[in-house]
């Protein structure tokens, strides 16, 4: 089996509902999205997918969708406010967390059409959650 992984850097910021701690109020992140794709086989360049690709399409989808944006939960009450004053918001079904986050990234990479097997969303330098089929 072949293995390739991509990093994508991010800033985006979010806060939890219903969250006792400090994360219940809005801030940021600098992320890192840590893709990792795999195939039995290699195309006809011998690659498992050219990273340019990758980074491309979903790279692109990130930068459009979630750099620099609030992530938000449709329910949170700040969300009606923020979108009236312009801000850039990305609106989640579920709490945004890195491990929903990191969820979202795998969905739409595998909605792209590569052969995901598992998204790392680096939170902070040491913290981060992953998700895989």
């Amino acid at each position: 089996m072949h293995a390739v992984t991509r990093e994508i850097h991010f800033c985006y910021g979010h806060r939890l509902l219903e969250y006792p701690g400090k994360c219940r109020h809005l801030h940021g992140h600098n992320g890192t999205a840590v893709i990792t794709l795999e195939s039995a086989s290699l195309d006809h360049l011998g690659m498992v997918v050219d990273f340019s690709r990758l980074k491309a399409e979903v790279g692109g989808w990130i930068d459009s969708h979630l750099d620099h944006r609030m992530i938000l939960h449709k329910d949170d009450p700040a969300l009606a406010y923020l979108l009236a004053q312009g801000e850039p918001i990305f609106v989640m079904d579920r709490n945004p967390t890195a491990e929903n986050i990191a969820r979202l990234i795998y969905e739409k990479t595998k909605e792209s059409g590569f052969p995901v097997v598992e998204v790392k969303l680096w939170e902070t330098e040491s913290c981060n959650a992953s998700y895989r089929a």
